[in-house]
């Protein structure tokens, strides 16, 4: 599934109807450069499933997880940026199996953990790409209200069918 988002305010608003799809158990990939929009995204998932705020960048702590106030299952929100391996994904012991895991820069880091995953991958327009070194906060408002285009692909059987499966 493709999408174009306009603005940080789609972009939040996609995180709250990409919400609605999401359950415990659930892995989320973000991809994207800095600046994104990957947080802004997860505001909006944490937004949809009813969670204790405020959702923002885990950058220096790693992992944060935001219970429900709405019965649902917690959010976990990872910045995988550092971490260089997978092992150092699994010294955090996240719980996987009764929440909804979001991870940024997850990729090649996460996908074993579970046996279904969307993978989110954001791009953001030629030009307005953060300058290595850039703070992740002041990254993110970089060009917040710039179009993006987002690709969602869901792998493996929990996705099986859904307007996000492969090939759909």
């Amino acid at each position: 599934m493709r999408i174009e988002v306009p603005d940080a305010a789609a972009m939040e608003a996609f995180g709250r109807e990409l919400a609605r799809e999401l359950r415990a158990g659930d892995l989320v990939l973000l991809t994207g450069p800095l600046g994104a929009g990957k947080t802004t995204l997860t505001r909006g998932i944490g937004a949809g499933l009813g969670v204790r705020g405020p959702v923002q960048s885990p950058t220096f702590v790693l992992a944060r997880t935001h219970p429900s106030l709405a019965g649902g299952p917690p959010l976990v929100h990872v910045d995988a940026y550092r971490l260089g391996d997978a092992t150092l994904v699994e010294d955090l012991d996240l719980d996987f199996a009764h929440s909804v895991v979001v991870v940024e820069w997850g990729a090649g880091l996460v996908e074993d953990a579970a046996d279904s995953r969307l993978e989110v991958v954001i791009e953001r327009p030629e030009g307005t790409v953060a300058a290595p070194g850039t703070d992740a906060a002041d990254a993110e408002s970089l060009g917040g209200d710039e179009p993006r285009r987002i690709t969602v692909t869901g792998v493996g059987p929990r996705w099986a069918g859904s307007r996000f499966a492969t090939g759909r």
